[in-house]
């Protein structure tokens, strides 16, 4: 089961250049290992970005 809280934490991470908790470095897609939430992560930033 997808948490969609953490689906949208991530990907407002990721578009606006926000840190990963983890590595203190900028939040990259690459970052997300579980495949469903990568999936989750991508179509939200897609949905979610002007011009797409």
């Amino acid at each position: 089961m997808i948490n969609s809280v953490v689906v949208r934490i991530a990907a407002e991470r990721i578009m606006n250049g926000g840190l990963n908790p983890k590595t203190e470095k900028v939040y990259i897609l690459d970052d997300i290992t579980n495949a469903d939430y990568r999936e989750a992560v991508e179509d939200y930033i897609l949905e979610n970005t002007e011009g797409v």
